[in-house]
């Protein structure tokens, strides 16, 4: 009986070990994928991208379990990734739950796959059952990094952040900034008390829906798809007074119209494609496009294939060249979802690669300086101010 306790014992040990020390990992690696392609990158945008200032709207990395500074063996960034793809800022996600049999078209708030990964991260049991709470260790994850990295990352929390940063890499200094965002306002647990401790831990951007409908928004994604809510209107106004920017990505059709009846400042969609060049759910239309451009606000196109329906830098450029062709070159960015459950052509090392793409596509020097950062840098710089 002994044995047989010390052999049960063993099996238990060794199921731990694969789930809690292996099974994050194989997790991750199934998911956030890249297709192996190479991209060839002519001198002429190699050195054109060494002089930008590039930055991206959104990234998933902080949903897993490794550290943001050695250079990881999967998944899509890391600093050392972001200094070589030469970012000077990188937008950081807080993703808290998504449902079961997530999918493009139709999901219920009621399943998390979240909570099953939290657990087998060992994150602190505090985050095991609290969608607020996971997002405060996601932003207790950045500001350790930062604190480790030597002053290689900096977090930004305001314009004057933001200006310093740009100011130190253009003499030539080795940072890159990190800013903190939620992907759904679902953490707030349906308290608006709650934005103010999300403020407090550094968020500066938010997120208003997921995959599904929650207290403050429809999802384009769920079940009725409905538009703000009587708390939804009181996020955004708070949020603009605090000086956090509204993110409209994967916000339902009435939520998207709804914030562009009430915002006074620019938005951004800040991971997505175009229903022209890809016609998926997920996708803005040529009106939403129109709209975003009476509000002063950006979309930032993503590298996967359901954004721009293969990943590769010819698809996402050719859905940056629709949004110009709709709103104007002031309109549009960058957003990878890298890290986000997603398969893509080219991890953050290799976004010469859409540089590239653009000098190909005919854009000028100047307006491919605004697509790869500088349109988000102007939005950015006006709307971390506090009112």
């Amino acid at each position: 009986m002994r044995k047989l306790l010390l052999g049960a014992g063993l099996l238990l040990a060794m199921a731990g070990i694969g789930l809690f020390g292996f099974g994050p990992g194989l997790a991750e690696r199934s998911m956030n994928r890249l297709t192996g392609a190479v991209w060839p990158v002519s001198e002429r945008a190699a050195g054109l991208h060494k002089r930008l200032a590039v930055i991206d709207l959104h990234a998933d990395t902080l949903m897993w379990k490794r550290d943001m500074l050695g250079e990881a063996p999967q998944g899509h960034v890391d600093l050392a990734r972001l200094e070589t793809g030469n970012v000077a800022l990188q937008v950081f996600s807080s993703v808290t739950k998504t449902p079961r049999g997530q999918n493009y078209e139709a999901n219920g708030g009621d399943t998390d796959n979240i909570t099953p990964l939290v657990i087998a991260q060992l994150q602190p049991t505090r985050t095991w059952f609290s969608l607020l709470e996971r997002s405060l260790w996601h932003a207790q994850k950045l500001h350790d990094a930062q604190d480790r990295a030597q002053g290689r990352l900096r977090i930004i929390k305001t314009p004057a952040d933001l200006a310093a940063l740009l100011a130190d890499r253009a003499a030539g200094r080795p940072v890159t900034g990190a800013l903190l965002s939620t992907e759904g306002a679902q953490n707030l647990e349906g308290d608006l008390a709650n934005l103010a401790r999300l403020h407090a831990a550094g968020f500066r951007m938010i997120g208003l829906a997921h995959f599904f409908d929650n207290e403050v928004a429809g999802s384009m994604h769920g079940l009725k798809k409905h538009g703000l809510t009587p708390l939804g209107r009181q996020v955004v106004r708070e949020a603009e007074q605090r000086g956090m920017i509204i993110d409209l990505a994967h916000s339902s059709a009435a939520s998207f119209a709804d914030v562009m009846k009430q915002a006074t400042r620019a938005v951004v969609v800040s991971h997505g494609g175009v229903k022209a060049t890809c016609d998926t759910p997920r996708n803005l239309s040529d009106d939403q496009l129109r709209q975003l451009k009476a509000n002063g606000g950006m979309i930032g196109i993503g590298y996967w294939d359901a954004a721009v329906c293969e990943p590769t830098p010819q698809a996402t450029a050719r859905a940056i060249l629709h949004v110009i062709k709709v709103a104007g070159i002031d309109h549009v960015g960058l957003g990878s979802d890298y890290d986000g459950a997603t398969t893509v052509g080219f991890d953050t090392a290799h976004l010469a690669a859409v540089t590239q793409a653009l000098i190909d596509a005919g854009l000028s020097d100047d307006d491919i300086a605004k697509v790869m950062g500088g349109n988000a840098a102007r939005l950015l710089a006006a709307g971390l101010a506090p009112r």
